[in-house]
C-alpha cells in the first residue's frame, strides 16, 4: 500500500463496474455486525482445527489507554528514520502515540482517529507488531486476519481517508528503501469511504517490473453485506506454502476474492519477496497517491475524528493439510455450479475471441494479425468472455496460449485468467501483459495451468490494478 508514487487510478466507471460485477457473481458471506454503542466487542474466533495461534490481540484494556506495547509499536511523524517523506505516499497526516489518535475504547476495540487542529493540520495514528518474523512453515500456511470497522463517514466528508491494514517484509525495518523488492501485502485497504476493499501484493521493482509497480498485483470487491464503513467485516490473507505452486490468497468475510500465485513472477522476484517473516501495521492515513486517484483529499469539507475500530488482530498458522477459512461464509452461493455441456470446440485448435458465447466490458474490432478477421479489444479489470463446452479429452491440457496485444501505457498491465465452469471459480492459470508496442503488435504468450480433462466451460477473466484497458485477444488454445 505505502510506498508508492503513482498508485492504483481505476477510472470511477472501471472501479464501479468491477465492484458491481464481482458481488453480482460472489455469494454473499456472513452479514457484518454493527455494536451499539459502548457494547463489549466479541471475542476473537476460535483457533480451528489444524491450526496454532502465534499471535492474537483482543483489545481488551480501559478506555483511553494505549496498545499494549510488548505486542506493538507506535510509529510516530511522517516518515521512518531517513526513509521517504510521508511515508513514501504522499499523505499528509502526522502520526502520534497521543490517545487522541490511538487508543482502546474499553469495549474490546482499538480505534485509530484522524484529527484536526484549528490551524487545519492532520494527526493520526499508526501502530506496527514488533514481532516481524510472521511466515508459514515450509509446506504450511500462515493466516493474517482481523476484524475492523472502516471509518463510518461516506461521501464529501470522508475525502482524503485512508484506512489500512497490511504486512511490510522484515527487511524493510531499518533500510527504509528496499521496497518493493521486500515484499508488501495489502490486505485491507479503503479510500475516500467508498464500499470497497483493496487488496494488494507488492514485489519486485519500481517503476514497472515483474509486479507492475507502483501499483503492485491487486484485486478489489465491494463489502458482503453491510457496507464496508456500516459495519464489521474480517479481512484476511492466507499465506500458503503447502500447494504446489505457492499462493496469496486475500479474503473478506471468508471469500476468496484475489489471489497472487507464485508463477505470475520470476522465481527471483517471489523468493525477494517472500523468504523472510513480515509484520503487521494497521493505521489511517489523511491524503495522499491512492485517495488523489479517486479526487483527492483532505479538504474543508473532510470531517475528523472517525476512527478505524479494530476488534481482534489474529495470526494462525497451520502444518499443512486443507482446512476451511477462520470466517467462512454462511450463505451458501445463490448459483448452482454450472453442468458443463457437451463438447463442440476443441481444446487444441485456436478459439477465435470473438466467438465467446456471452462477455461482460468486451469490444469487437478488425485485427491486422496473420489471417485476419476480429479480434476482443477495450478489455482491463472484471471484464471477461465465456466460451462454452470445449473439449480437452482424457489427457490433461496443463498449457494455455493467449494470442494478445495491448498498447497500454507505462505501468499499466493486467493479467489475462483462465477459469472452469464458474467466474469465480479460482484461475487454473494466468499470465502478465503489459505494452507489446502497439494494440495490433501481437505475440503468443504461454502459461502453465492445473491439469484439465473432460469438457468445460472456459472463463477468460482479466484483472489489474488500474482503471485502463491493457489488453486485446485475437485468439487462444491450450496444450499438453
Amino acid at each position: 500500500m505505502r510506498q508508492i508514487s503513482d498508485r492504483k487510478r481505476p477510472t470511477v466507471r472501471r472501479a464501479v463496474l468491477a465492484a458491481l460485477s464481482t458481488i453480482a457473481v460472489v455469494a454473499a458471506a456472513s452479514a457484518a455486525v454493527v455494536l451499539p454503542a459502548g457494547a463489549a466487542a466479541p471475542a476473537a474466533p476460535p483457533t480451528p482445527a489444524g491450526w496454532s495461534q502465534v499471535f492474537l490481540d483482543d483489545f481488551d484494556g480501559a478506555a483511553g489507554s494505549g496498545v499494549n506495547t510488548a505486542d506493538w509499536q507506535y510509529t510516530t511523524g511522517t516518515s521512518y528514520p531517513g526513509g521517504p517523506g510521508g511515508f513514501g505516499t504522499g499523505e499528509i497526516e502526522t502520526m502520534t502515540a497521543d490517545p487522541a489518535n490511538v487508543s482502546l475504547d474499553g469495549a474490546g476495540n482499538l480505534r485509530i482517529t484522524p484529527r484536526r487542529d484549528a490551524a487545519g493540520n492532520w494527526t493520526s495514528g499508526r501502530v506496527e507488531s514488533r514481532r516481524s518474523d510472521f511466515q508459514p512453515p515450509a509446506g504450511g500456511k500462515l493466516r493474517t486476519e482481523a476484524r475492523i470497522q472502516m471509518p463510518n463517514v461516506t461521501g464529501p466528508a470522508a475525502k482524503g481517508y485512508w484506512p489500512a491494514f497490511w504486512m511490510l517484509g522484515a527487511p524493510y525495518r531499518g533500510n527504509w528503501w528496499n521496497w518493493p523488492g521486500v515484499g508488501e501485502l495489502d490486505i485491507l485497504e479503503n479510500v475516500q469511504g467508498i464500499n470497497n476493499v483493496w487488496a494488494t501484493m507488492h514485489c519486485g521493482t519500481s517503476p514497472g517490473g515483474p509486479c507492475n509497480e507502483k501499483s503492485g498485483i491487486g484485486g478489489q470487491r465491494v463489502c458482503p453485506g453491510t457496507s464496508c464503513q456500516g459495519g464489521f467485516h474480517t479481512y484476511a490473507v492466507e499465506w500458503d506454502r503447502s500447494t504446489a505452486v505457492e499462493q496469496m490468497r486475500f479474503y473478506v468475510d471468508g471469500i476468496n476474492f484475489h489471489t497472487v500465485r507464485a508463477d505470475q513472477v520470476d522465481a527471483t522476484t517471489w523468493t525477494d519477496a517472500t523468504n523472510h517473516g513480515y509484520f503487521i501495521i494497521l493505521n489511517v492515513a489523511m491524503g495522499g497517491e491512492f485517495p488523489a486517484a479517486f479526487g483527492g483529499g483532505p479538504d474543508a469539507g473532510t470531517e475528523p475524528g472517525h476512527p478505524m475500530v479494530v476488534d481482534y488482530v489474529s495470526v494462525l498458522s497451520s502444518a499443512g493439510g486443507t482446512t476451511p477459512p477462520t470466517t467462512p461464509p454462511t450463505t451458501p452461493p445463490t448459483t448452482p455450479p454450472t453442468t458443463p455441456p457437451a463438447g463442440d470446440r476443441d481444446a487444441y485448435s485456436a478459439i477465435q475471441a470473438e466467438s465467446y458465447d456471452s462477455q461482460a466490458g468486451a469490444a469487437k474490432e478488425t485485427t491486422a494479425d496473420t489471417g485476419g478477421g476480429q479480434d476482443l479489444t477495450t478489455l482491463g479489470n472484471g471484464d471477461w468472455a465465456l466460451y462454452k463446452g470445449i473439449s480437452f479429452g482424457p489427457t490433461a491440457a496443463r498449457q494455455f496460449y493467449g494470442r494478445v496485444a495491448s498498447g497500454a501505457a507505462g505501468g499499466v498491465s493486467g493479467l489475462v485468467e483462465v477459469r472452469l465452469d464458474s467466474r469465480t471459480s479460482a484461475p487454473i492459470g494466468s499470465f502478465s501483459v503489459a505494452n507489446t508496442g502497439g494494440w495490433q503488435s501481437w505475440r503468443t504468450v504461454p502459461a502453465n495451468i492445473s491439469g484439465v480433462t473432460g469438457t468445460h466451460d472456459v472463463y477468460l477473466t482479466f484483472t489489474s490494478g488500474q482503471g485502463a484497458d491493457f489488453v486485446n485477444v485475437n485468439w487462444f488454445d491450450f496444450g499438453h
